[in-house]
């Protein structure tokens, strides 16, 4: 393999001479392999270096630090990494040490030796175009890492959404498909009042609604950035009105209203954004997990459980029990949650472990952001293909056990008064007797005046009360 030679403070070292990123790139890898996932993995948060340095150097430019022939070459690269090229060259682990130190010199080299390449030169020929010297001029890690993260974000969170209403279509679609339906409501696992399958699901979609809300709400925390704070926010090693100059250009390329946070200082090591998010990622992820909950108990038999609905059918469930089929796509989206409660934890861990004027822990708070929402995004997409989509109901059954629940003496609780209610509830528990039969036996209602009771359309919402 043929190699070119690069050095650092530390000393030199062979970096293949194909590669884009250098020397310090090299060691990051070296040093860290620890979650197997590299930045890479993440297109939307390399498409944030990229711009992060774009913006960077046009308003190095518009202060003269830059010539006009390096910005160009630095703007072309930085565009064709927005467009999803040369993304193989980021192979640091998303989790390392550093406080984002790699990350960020990982972008550096790679822009750097594709500029060079631009500009008609060899790479790693660093004297016409340098990692540091143009690539990170009038930035730290600690603005453009940061910054970076918060441009990924909120992409991130747009197809976040975007899963999120195409899932809550497929609830809707189906609360329409089984308005007619009678079922049994239940409360504490036992039976409550009548209901419709469709009001279930379309209550699913509501449920799930309001969380669009609360993500987009969140997610506006990370339009303010601290681009010019350099290292602790004293603005060192830029010159004035950089900081507005660099954020006027990012508001350019990403097309999101960002904003220059008030006091630099505080907003370099504040990760109090991402705390907020993370719960609002969490509160969607426990949501979906109740929903599935209720997916497996209502779908729970066929035999000897609730058996409302039937789920499609995605492979055998058992290497020992023939003709057994799991509820395998609701499991899947449980342990996502389970997966995201922890991520919010370590979210959590890691923005209190800030110290001083800096939070060394944003890469693994990071990851777990990124991953929660990943995840998220796949299982909801995988819920609602592999099985929202797919249900059917059990329309006669759900009609069935309606018909010989206790729980419809409620409805006619309002004419016939609670102690007689009572009387006859506890008759047909004792009796295993339909509640229907024993109001007729006993001459409470006439055969007339309880069916108008126990119509569907009257159980099922609120209803003028019947004499009897």
């Amino acid at each position: 393999m043929k190699t070119r030679t690069e050095h650092d403070l530390i000393g030199y070292k062979e970096v293949p001479a194909d590669a884009y990123y250098g020397i310090q790139t090299l060691r990051a890898v070296e040093n860290f392999d620890i979650c197997g996932v590299k930045l890479s993995a993440y297109p939307n948060f390399i498409k944030g270096l990229a711009m992060v340095k774009w913006a960077a150097a046009k308003a190095n430019n518009d202060l003269n630090l830059l010539t006009d022939d390096v910005t160009e070459a630095i703007t072309k690269a930085c565009e064709e990494l927005i467009d999803g090229k040369h993304h193989d060259h980021f192979p640091v682990d998303m989790i390392q040490g550093g406080a984002g130190t790699s990350t960020n010199m990982n972008a550096n080299e790679v822009i750097a030796n594709r500029a060079l390449e631009i500009l008609g030169y060899q790479k790693g020929e660093y004297e016409h175009c340098h990692p540091n010297n143009h690539i990170n001029l009038s930035q730290s890690t600690n603005d453009a890492y940061p910054t970076a993260i918060k441009i990924a974000l909120m992409y991130m969170n747009e197809n976040l959404v975007a899963g999120l209403k195409s899932l809550i279509t497929a609830f809707r679609a189906k609360g329409e498909e089984f308005k007619d339906v009678l079922k049994m409501g239940r409360t504490q696992l036992q039976d409550a009042v009548p209901m419709t399958l469709g009001q279930e699901f379309e209550a699913w979609a509501v449920n799930l609604e309001e969380e669009i809300q609360r993500l987009n709400e969140n997610a506006k925390l990370f339009l303010e950035v601290n681009m010019g704070a350099t290292a602790i926010g004293t603005g060192i090693n830029s010159e004035p009105g950089y900081s507005d100059k660099c954020v006027a250009h990012l508001n350019e390329i990403t097309k999101l209203p960002i904003v220059l946070a008030g006091n630099l200082i505080e907003a370099t090591p504040d990760t109090g954004s991402y705390v907020m998010y993370s719960s609002a990622v969490k509160r969607l992820a426990v949501k979906l997990s109740k929903i599935c909950n209720d997916l497996r108990l209502l779908s729970s038999g066929p035999r000897c459980g609730l058996n409302e609905i039937n789920l499609p059918k995605m492979q055998p469930g058992s290497s020992i029990m023939p003709g057994k089929v799991n509820p395998v796509i609701p499991e899947v989206v449980n342990q996502i949650a389970y997966k995201v409660i922890g991520n919010d934890l370590t979210v959590t861990f890691a923005a209190e472990a800030g110290q001083l004027e800096l939070n060394v822990m944003e890469p693994v708070l990071v990851r777990a952001i990124f991953e929660s929402m990943e995840m998220l995004e796949n299982g909801m997409t995988t819920l609602k293909e592999r099985c929202i989509e797919g249900i059917t109901a059990n329309v006669e059954h759900c009609k069935e056990m309606v018909l010989n629940s206790i729980g419809i003496v409620t409805a006619v609780n309002p004419t016939l008064g609670y102690e007689a209610s009572s009387r006859i509830a506890k008759r047909a528990l004792a009796e295993n007797r339909s509640v229907y039969d024993l109001i007729l036996e006993e001459g409470l209602l006439t055969k007339e005046k309880l069916d108008e009771i126990l119509s569907p359309e009257r159980m099922i919402k609120p209803q003028k009360f019947v004499e009897a």
